[in-house]
Protein backbone atom coordinates (compact mmCIF):
# COMPACT_ATOMS: atom_id res chain seq x y z
CA UNK A 1 0.00 0.00 0.00
CA UNK A 2 1.45 3.34 -1.08
CA UNK A 3 1.94 6.20 1.36
CA UNK A 4 2.10 8.89 -1.32
CA UNK A 5 -0.78 10.51 -3.22
CA UNK A 6 -1.83 8.81 -6.48
CA UNK A 7 -0.30 11.54 -8.66
CA UNK A 8 3.10 11.13 -6.96
CA UNK A 9 2.83 7.35 -7.25
CA UNK A 10 2.17 7.71 -11.00
CA UNK A 11 5.23 9.94 -11.40
CA UNK A 12 7.41 7.53 -9.42
CA UNK A 13 6.18 4.64 -11.57
CA UNK A 14 6.99 6.64 -14.72
CA UNK A 15 10.53 7.18 -13.41
CA UNK A 16 10.92 3.45 -12.69
CA UNK A 17 9.81 2.68 -16.25
CA UNK A 18 12.25 5.21 -17.72
CA UNK A 19 15.02 3.64 -15.66
CA UNK A 20 14.13 0.17 -16.93
CA UNK A 21 14.21 1.46 -20.51
CA UNK A 22 17.70 2.94 -19.94
CA UNK A 23 19.00 -0.28 -18.33
CA UNK A 24 17.29 -3.12 -20.23
CA UNK A 25 18.90 -5.82 -18.04
CA UNK A 26 16.79 -4.74 -15.07
CA UNK A 27 14.25 -7.35 -14.08
CA UNK A 28 12.51 -5.25 -11.47
CA UNK A 29 12.37 -1.77 -9.98
CA UNK A 30 10.78 -0.86 -6.66
CA UNK A 31 10.46 2.37 -4.72
CA UNK A 32 9.67 1.97 -1.04
CA UNK A 33 9.55 4.07 2.06
CA UNK A 34 12.42 3.54 4.48
CA UNK A 35 10.00 1.71 6.79
CA UNK A 36 9.24 -0.88 4.12
CA UNK A 37 6.02 0.28 2.44
CA UNK A 38 5.81 -0.06 -1.34
CA UNK A 39 5.44 3.31 -3.05
CA UNK A 40 5.55 2.06 -6.65
CA UNK A 41 6.84 -0.94 -8.56
CA UNK A 42 7.67 -1.86 -12.13
CA UNK A 43 8.14 -5.59 -11.99
CA UNK A 44 6.35 -8.76 -12.93
CA UNK A 45 7.33 -10.18 -9.56
CA UNK A 46 4.48 -10.46 -7.10
CA UNK A 47 6.61 -10.18 -3.98
CA UNK A 48 6.90 -6.37 -3.90
CA UNK A 49 5.85 -6.19 -0.25
CA UNK A 50 8.44 -8.80 0.72
CA UNK A 51 11.16 -6.99 -1.25
CA UNK A 52 10.20 -3.68 0.39
CA UNK A 53 10.27 -5.21 3.87
CA UNK A 54 13.63 -6.92 3.26
CA UNK A 55 14.99 -3.67 1.81
CA UNK A 56 14.01 -1.83 4.98
CA UNK A 57 15.81 -4.47 7.07
CA UNK A 58 18.91 -4.36 4.84
CA UNK A 59 18.82 -0.57 4.94
CA UNK A 60 18.98 -0.62 8.73
CA UNK A 61 22.02 -2.92 8.71
CA UNK A 62 23.71 -0.95 5.91
CA UNK A 63 23.16 2.32 7.77
CA UNK A 64 24.69 0.90 10.94
CA UNK A 65 27.62 -0.58 9.02
CA UNK A 66 28.27 2.71 7.24
CA UNK A 67 28.09 4.64 10.52
CA UNK A 68 30.22 2.13 12.47
CA UNK A 69 33.00 2.21 9.89
CA UNK A 70 32.99 5.98 9.60
CA UNK A 71 31.83 6.02 5.99
CA UNK A 72 29.06 8.56 6.52
CA UNK A 73 25.39 8.28 5.62
CA UNK A 74 24.01 5.38 3.60
CA UNK A 75 24.02 5.84 -0.18
CA UNK A 76 23.82 2.41 -1.81
CA UNK A 77 24.08 -1.33 -1.35
CA UNK A 78 24.89 -3.93 -4.03
CA UNK A 79 24.33 -7.66 -3.61
CA UNK A 80 25.59 -10.07 -6.27
CA UNK A 81 23.93 -13.45 -6.36
CA UNK A 82 24.40 -16.42 -8.67
CA UNK A 83 21.41 -15.31 -10.77
CA UNK A 84 22.01 -11.56 -10.80
CA UNK A 85 22.10 -8.42 -8.70
CA UNK A 86 20.00 -6.61 -6.13
CA UNK A 87 20.91 -2.95 -5.71
CA UNK A 88 19.43 -0.47 -3.24
CA UNK A 89 19.95 3.29 -3.39
CA UNK A 90 18.97 6.02 -0.94
CA UNK A 91 16.26 8.25 -2.40
CA UNK A 92 16.48 11.10 0.05
CA UNK A 93 15.74 10.44 3.70
CA UNK A 94 12.26 8.99 3.19
CA UNK A 95 12.62 6.38 0.45
CA UNK A 96 14.82 3.81 -1.25
CA UNK A 97 15.08 2.54 -4.79
CA UNK A 98 15.65 -1.21 -5.11
CA UNK A 99 16.52 -2.84 -8.43
CA UNK A 100 16.97 -6.42 -9.54
CA UNK A 101 19.14 -7.11 -12.56
CA UNK A 102 20.42 -9.91 -14.75
CA UNK A 103 23.98 -11.12 -14.12
CA UNK A 104 25.11 -9.58 -17.42
CA UNK A 105 24.16 -6.01 -16.42
CA UNK A 106 26.85 -3.36 -16.73
CA UNK A 107 27.22 -2.46 -13.05
CA UNK A 108 28.73 0.95 -13.81
CA UNK A 109 25.75 1.84 -16.00
CA UNK A 110 23.41 0.46 -13.34
CA UNK A 111 24.93 2.75 -10.72
CA UNK A 112 24.94 5.80 -13.01
CA UNK A 113 21.30 5.49 -14.03
CA UNK A 114 20.04 4.39 -10.61
CA UNK A 115 21.72 7.32 -8.87
CA UNK A 116 19.97 9.70 -11.27
CA UNK A 117 16.62 8.01 -10.70
CA UNK A 118 17.04 7.98 -6.93
CA UNK A 119 17.48 11.76 -6.95
CA UNK A 120 14.28 12.14 -9.00
CA UNK A 121 12.36 9.78 -6.72
CA UNK A 122 13.53 11.74 -3.68
CA UNK A 123 12.24 14.93 -5.34
CA UNK A 124 8.84 13.26 -5.77
CA UNK A 125 8.56 11.45 -2.44
CA UNK A 126 9.76 13.97 0.10
CA UNK A 127 7.25 16.74 -0.75
CA UNK A 128 4.45 14.18 -1.12
CA UNK A 129 5.12 12.72 2.31
CA UNK A 130 5.51 16.22 3.73
CA UNK A 131 2.06 17.23 2.47
CA UNK A 132 0.52 14.17 4.11
CA UNK A 133 1.91 14.81 7.59
CA UNK A 134 -0.61 15.41 10.27
CA UNK A 135 -1.08 18.44 12.52
CA UNK A 136 1.84 19.03 14.82
CA UNK A 137 4.34 17.34 12.50
CA UNK A 138 7.54 19.09 11.63
CA UNK A 139 7.45 20.88 8.28
CA UNK A 140 9.05 19.15 5.34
Amino acid sequence: MSTVPPEAEAEILAELRRLRSRVPQLTGAFAASTDGLVLAQDSTATEAESVAALTAAALGVAQRLSDCTGQGGFRELLVRGEEGYVATYAAGDAAVLTLTAEPRVNVGRLHLEARRSSVRIAELVEPALGRRRGPGSAPA
